[in-house]
């Protein structure tokens, strides 16, 4: 993905901490499944040059979607995960249609090559 280098920050929190950093950071109420938080933009950008961002996920609503699709917590939990790295390196699903199709494409590409190596 261009990223050879590149460190990650993975934050699995609870839903009530991902409701208030979704409130602080997005201006949205309650809680969410991932949230993504780019560092190689903005005026911090330069102080950790290798770190792509963090990618914080709510276990709590991981798990309840798991089993909402009827598959393990593992498999939506990297799920997640990929959206939001996907995020963190320019994919974005919200501003086309096309934009979202391309996210999902290469998303499902990712979890292919994860499935390989189980």
């Amino acid at each position: 993905m261009g990223y050879p280098d590149a460190q990650l920050s993975i934050l699995i929190v609870d839903d009530d901490q991902i409701a208030e950093l979704n409130l602080a950071y997005l201006n949205h109420a309650g809680p969410t499944n991932v949230i993504a938080f780019p560092m190689q933009e903005g005026q911090f950008s330069d102080i950790t040059p290798d770190l792509i961002g963090d990618v914080v996920i709510s276990a709590d609503t991981a798990h309840r979607e798991a089993v909402d699709a009827g598959i393990e917590m593992n498999e939506r939990f990297n799920q997640l995960l990929i959206h939001g790295i996907l995020h963190l390196v320019g994919y974005d699903h919200v501003n086309s249609e096309e934009e979202a199709i391309f996210m999902n494409q290469k998303s499902n590409e990712l979890m292919e090559l994860i499935r390989k190596e189980d």
